[in-house]
């Protein structure tokens, strides 16, 4: 019996004099994780209930990937914090298996709508058609759906393996026992699925800057030439996350009778380029895209040499725009890969476990920072959210500011 207890005791610890000091920091770590992750992403899925230009198709996205972070931050990093503060696993195996599935459903979840959300993004830049087709009510709810089925099944499987794994003081597959099927699961999510999510970002970028170079060329020369400039055009979306309005744009040619009165009218059709925007914000802005291929008459009267400073100023601020847009298409993308890279690389660089052990957990500490940034990078890049998540403390702290008055009033 003691041998056994032994036995059991050395399977669930992760106990080494390399660790003890460290494992204070990642306590703090994790306790610093876990409130701000439950905080942020319940407001993040509240202020998309309760303000009505937040819930959009794009939202839905984000809000699945706020659940997904949820789960993460409210039942699986607590008890990691009770892993490194015991340093030894205390709630048995079964729960071990639970939690090593439930932290790969998590995660899988999360890529998927990364994935989707980069594909909604291509989509609705290039071809809006098909991207009021897939992205459609009742094909997000599919999607989601389709986003859980998907992790669940391509990780329950892994249901006997899952233990506990001393170098990073929580549970996991085996490394070894799984193989090939975990080796497969982890390349075909982590590698595939996010160099596909790169990929589209690229192909965004590129269509994009494509269309601001042409803004910056033909711009000046078009409104010049046209006695009165058409106003820009400005509206709400169903991206969700606040930015320049891009248009897929279409070049007619109007042939005239006169010849000399040959000219090229452009149609666009508005769609968002990555979030929604409030019609009655007085400092919304929309970008104006030319056409791809813009094709001149040789009739036509050339353009005058100068044009006016509106449209400098103009084209300097869709130029911003677009920096912009750019910068808040990466971010969650990128800080998602920063997280996860480095634990990745290291279990592949070190498969006989000769890598201290701190580093290990180190680095598995760096991926709990993925659940709980996204709240903070939608307050700090986006306005809309950033309203919603004031309007929601304000809430929160009215039944506080009442008593502290009605307090203050007895005390007088």
């Amino acid at each position: 019996m003691n041998y056994t207890n032994q036995t059991q005791e050395d399977l669930f610890s992760c106990h080494s004099p390399s660790v003890v000091g460290y494992r204070y920091f990642a306590v703090l770590w994790g306790c610093a994780v876990t409130l701000t992750g439950t905080v942020g992403n319940l407001m993040t899925i509240l202020a998309f209930a309760v303000d009505p230009h937040l819930r959009t198709r794009f939202n839905v996205l984000i809000v699945n990937l706020a659940v997904a972070d949820l789960l993460y931050c409210t039942i699986l990093q607590p008890i990691s914090i009770d892993s490194y503060l015991h340093l030894r696993w205390r709630c048995g195996q079964v729960w071990c298996s639970i939690f090593g599935l439930l932290l790969f459903l998590s995660n899988s979840v999360s890529i998927i709508t990364l994935c989707l959300v980069a594909v909604s993004r291509y989509l609705l830049v290039t071809k809006r058609a098909l991207f009021d087709r897939v992205f459609s009510n009742s094909g997000l709810i599919l999607l989601v759906i389709s986003a859980w089925a998907l992790g669940l099944a391509s990780f329950g499987p892994l249901w006997p393996v899952y233990v506990f794994v001393p170098q990073v003081c929580t549970c996991s597959f085996h490394r070894t026992r799984g193989r090939p099927y975990s080796t497969i699961l982890l390349f075909f999510y982590f590698f595939v699925g996010l160099g596909c999510v790169g990929v589209f970002y690229f192909l965004i970028y590129r269509r994009v800057k494509v269309a601001s170079q042409a803004l910056l060329r033909y711009r000046p020369s078009r409104r010049s030439s046209r006695k009165k400039t058409a106003p820009s055009v400005q509206g709400t979306d169903d991206s969700g996350v606040e930015s320049g309005t891009a248009k897929t744009c279409s070049n007619e040619m109007s042939s005239q009778t006169d010849p000399s009165k040959n000219t090229d009218e452009i149609t666009c059709e508005n769609s968002s380029e990555f979030v929604q925007r409030s019609p009655t914000d007085p400092n919304s802005s929309a970008i104006k895209c030319p056409p791809d291929i813009v094709s001149a008459s040789p009739s036509s009267p050339p353009a005058p040499a100068t044009a006016k400073p509106s449209s400098h100023s103009g084209t300097s601020r869709d130029d911003d725009e677009f920096k912009r847009v750019t910068r808040m298409c990466f971010t969650v993308f990128l800080c998602f890969v920063f997280c996860f890279v480095p634990f990745l690389l290291l279990n592949i660089a070190d498969k006989n476990n000769r890598a201290p052990q701190v580093l290990h957990m180190f680095v598995a500490n760096l991926t709990w920072l993925n659940s709980c940034i996204n709240p903070v990078l939608y307050a700090v890049m986006n306005r809309q959210f950033r309203q919603a998540y004031h309007v929601l403390l304000i809430r929160a702290a009215a039944p506080f500011s009442c008593l502290w008055t009605w307090w203050s009033q007895l005390r007088q």
